[in-house]
């Protein structure tokens, strides 16, 4: 989550000072160089306090608490950055303030990234009585347009701990107004910068306000014309501004490298025609990871020495560690957790519950849909670059295990789960994470958090469950105990004002994190209670389903995920109708999408484009990717490609928003450690990773001064401070990472989904208490079975009590048929019988695998 980065300032420049009684502000000049300088909003924001100051807003000032003790001035500050100055111009610096004891203040301005140059500072004398203070300077640097210019306020050396408080700060002057437009260069012919697939629809985007159709080619590396046509011209495309064609040439199928499409004297950016850039996005956003673990050195084996870094928060100087970790001191919780492992969130340093459960859901949910439906072998063991590539686990749950574990951590001794554990103040930026000096902190337990480990644990159980029977019974045990202490504790609501040193990832509705943890429960283990739970929920059934998709604060469409995939028992025409549901939605995105000047599956109708819209935009193309899984309709695969496109180019700022991949992809992400843009000896973004993309709200001091006006799609800057746009988060990779995982599985697949290896015949009769089953399993694939294992669920309290052609058994509702040694061979087109006898009541089998396959039901 994002954080304000303090820096110290030099002084070079003395200037005059005026002090006097407090009066009514001057008239202020045209150009306001300072955001926020009145905090009637009750916000600090972007407002930093420094090492050993806490700031807070209280009666219209900011007010910050400031530690005794330090050696001088500027060890102890407050202060903004992105402030805009020009060479050579006059500006006026004016404030009110007072503290609680007397004390000299510096107010500074200058540089807020290395070499920290200074422009102008004065020292003065505050006291109890609230004054005004002024004073005007000449610029000796430039910052236009919201460079790295900076105002701070130093407050430190002074023995004794005081309060400083100031009011109506202002900063006024140039000749030039703040902003000016995004600085990113665009095309006038946008594409996806890395490659369209071979046997899927290629679209690109012509700005231009012709209103007749206008000649396109497509030029091959060497120049040579290959594919030529005429534009389809759209007219106005509110959501980014544009007038805009449409250029289809998917007629143009031949594999390549260096294509351009040239419309006039505009040509594109460079791109390919091959299906190698989405299969290797797969396992690059999966290293994303893996570059975000705490408590582990990052080996230079497996990122390269530019990304390598030392293990942070173990305890080792200057880290205050995360083995023994207290509560927030007003909490008074009694208990220190080890909390040690798991993924840095963001660009700061703080571990979330909420965060980390989707993001592992994600991650999960990507290995087990393939497993079910798709190629779970691109995951195996060795597939990724990590410390565990070699142990005959999987590489994607070695990896997801890595947060695992630190959620079950994150569990207090009653049951609930701390929901967050994060510095106590914001760090600077840069801040490497073994350098990181502050106090770390637990946060309260909350419902949402609980509910988090509920469902991750019990979908981690039922993975594990073959590879490591210990592990995944110690999940299901902590699953079982969150999901009860967060029925026992259904309103426990994380406090929305915990901002300081983290994000607060405050959520006031349950009910769909209540869902999703019964989801996972349930198909875990078949019982009644869950079921029960999941089929009286009002997000049963797909109901909360919509084109604004899912996310950290609202997970019902997890649930619903799983229950589609994960064979359970429920009835057939329930999860009939959760998979009609994703087609629904899916059908709603791609008719919205026809309407688009760059499409993308994401609904702005409401909310504008939101603080990580880039992975609204992959979560949505989930569901676009899940409808194809279900129906195996090819305009749902097309769909999904479509996202991507968006996403690596094929947008109106001409630019990819994942990481080192596209002649202009995004490099200056809101990050402590890969922080170039501010120091040049630390690395830019490593590839994968995925910026946050736009966000209309303009929620952070660079936005605000660049993006002034600007159409939602194009509300985005590259730049490490504009925390709001272009912030990294697991949760947004762990998005990046199922989707681009499907697509490497699907670029190459036929447009008509694989008739199943198997089909099986149910049939039964029933009398009250009992059952008589009899199964066919037919071998419906090309090769021989060498030997058979039947799965399915059973409804209800329905129990095998004797059976015959198969070794039979039974855990909850999940029933398993084993062939025996005269039945285990089975030839193609062939089929086995068997069959069994029963107690209980209620309806049959809904879905069924062999050998880990689904299964068509006869």
């Amino acid at each position: 989550m994002r954080s304000q980065p303090p820096r110290l300032l030099a002084a070079t420049l003395l200037v005059a000072l005026t002090a006097f009684p407090l009066a009514a502000p001057a008239a202020a000049a045209d150009y306001e160089r300072v955001l926020n300088g009145s905090f009637d909003s009750g916000s600090a924001d972007p407002w930093w306090p420094g090492a050993g100051v806490s700031n807070r807003v209280t009666g219209g000032e900011l007010c910050a608490s400031v530690t005794g003790g330090t050696a001088n001035p500027w060890d102890a500050l407050i202060g903004q950055n992105g402030v805009p100055f020009e060479s050579d111009q006059s500006y006026t610096f004016s404030f009110d303030a007072h503290a609680t004891t007397e004390q000299p203040v510096t107010a500074a301005a200058g540089e807020s990234v290395s070499p920290y140059r200074g422009i102008a500072s004065k020292q003065f004398t505050v006291t109890p009585q609230k004054q005004r203070f002024t004073f005007t300077f000449t610029s000796t640097l430039d910052f236009p347009d919201a460079g790295h210019g900076q105002v701070a306020f130093q407050l430190g050396g002074q023995d004794f701990d005081n309060t400083v408080c100031v009011d109506n700060v202002s900063v006024v002057g140039g000749v030039k107004p703040p902003g000016g437009g995004n600085p990113t260069p665009t095309k006038k012919v946008q594409v996806d910068l890395v490659a369209y697939a071979p046997g899927l629809p290629k679209r690109a985007t012509l700005v231009s306000d012709a209103t007749a159709p206008q000649a396109w080619t497509l030029k091959s590396s060497a120049g040579a014309t290959v594919a030529s046509g005429q534009t389809t011209p759209k007219g106005l495309d509110a959501t980014s501004g544009d007038r805009v064609h449409i250029i289809d040439f998917s007629s143009f199928d031949t594999p390549g490298s260096g294509y351009t499409l040239v419309v006039g004297e505009e040509s594109s950016y460079p791109f390919d025609i091959s299906a190698d850039a989405f299969k290797k996005l797969r396992y690059d956003s999966l290293a994303f990871f893996y570059h975000q673990r705490s408590g582990t050195p990052i080996e230079a084996q497996y990122v390269g020495d530019e990304y390598a870094r030392p293990a942070g928060h173990i305890n080792v100087a200057p880290n205050k560690g995360d083995n023994n970790v207290p509560c927030r001191a007003d909490l008074a919780c009694g208990y220190t957790l080890d909390v040690r492992g798991g993924w840095y969130d963001a660009g700061d340093h703080g571990k979330y519950v909420v965060n980390g459960g989707i993001a592992t859901w994600q991650l999960l949910n990507a290995y087990e849909r393939a497993s079910l439906v798709g190629d779970a072998t691109a995951f195996r063991d060795g597939s990724l670059a990590i410390p565990e590539k070699a142990n005959g686990v999987p590489d994607l749950l070695d990896e997801a295990r890595w947060e695992v574990d630190f959620l079950l951590k994150m569990q207090a001794p009653g049951g609930m789960a701390h929901h967050k554990i994060h510095d106590e103040n914001w760090t600077a930026l840069p801040t490497r994470p073994e350098l990181d000096s502050e106090v770390r902190r637990l946060s309260a337990t909350s419902t949402a958090a609980t509910l988090n480990l509920a469902a991750v644990a019990a979908q981690a159980s039922r993975l594990w469950k073959n590879i490591d029977a210990t592990y995944a019974a110690t999940t299901l045990e902590a699953a079982r105990k969150a999901y009860a202490a967060a029925k026992a504790n259904p309103a426990k609501i994380a406090d929305p004002n915990d901002g300081t040193g983290g994000g607060a990832y405050s959520d006031n509705v349950l009910t769909d994190e209540f869902y999703w943890a019964a989801s996972e429960l349930f198909a875990t283990t078949g019982e009644a209670a869950y079921r029960t739970d999941v089929t009286s929920s009002p997000h049963y059934k797909a109901a909360s389903l919509s084109r604004e998709g899912f996310h950290w604060g609202g997970t019902a469409p997890l649930g619903d995920i799983t229950l589609a995939l994960v064979p359970n028992g429920l009835p057939a025409a329930d999860v009939s109708a959760i998979k009609s549901s994703f087609a629904t939605v899916a059908d709603q995105h791609l008719t919205a999408m026809s309407g688009m000047g760059y499409a993308a599956p994401y609904d702005n109708s409401t909310a504008g484009y939101v603080w990580g819209s880039n992975s609204a935009v992959l979560n949505n193309a989930t569901v676009l990717a899940l409808a194809h899984d279900f129906t195996g309709a090819e305009k749902y695969r097309e769909g999904v490609f479509e996202a991507l496109h968006y996403l690596l180019g094929r947008n109106p700022l001409t630019t990819s928003y994942v990481a080192g991949y596209g002649d202009q992809a995004m490099r200056n992400a809101h990050h402590r450690f890969w922080a170039n843009q501010n120091d040049p000896t630390l690395p830019i973004a490593p590839p994968g990773s995925l910026s946050g993309g736009p966000n209309s709200a303009l929620q952070d001091p660079v936005a605000q001064r660049v993006l002034v006006g600007c159409p939602q799609q194009k509300c985005w800057v590259d730049d490490i401070e504009a925390y709001s746009v272009n912030e990294v988060a697991i949760n947004w990779n762990s998005a990046l990472a199922w989707v681009s995982g499907w697509a490497a599985e699907k670029v190459g697949t036929p447009t008509t989904p694989p008739t199943p290896d198997c089909e099986v015949g149910f049939t039964a009769g029933r009398w009250p208490g009992g059952l008589s089953a009899q199964v066919k399993v037919t071998n419906t694939g090309t090769t021989p079975w060498a030997d058979w294992k039947l799965a399915f669920a059973l409804p209800g309290d329905q129990r095998v009590t004797a059976g015959w052609s198969a070794t039979w058994s039974q855990t909850g509702q999940n029933v398993t048929a084993t062939s025996m040694s005269w039945n285990g061979a089975v030839e193609a087109g062939k089929s086995v019988y068997i069959g069994f006898n029963g107690s209980g009541s209620g309806g049959d089998p809904t879905a069924f695998t062999v050998n880990g396959k689904t299964c068509r039901t006869a």
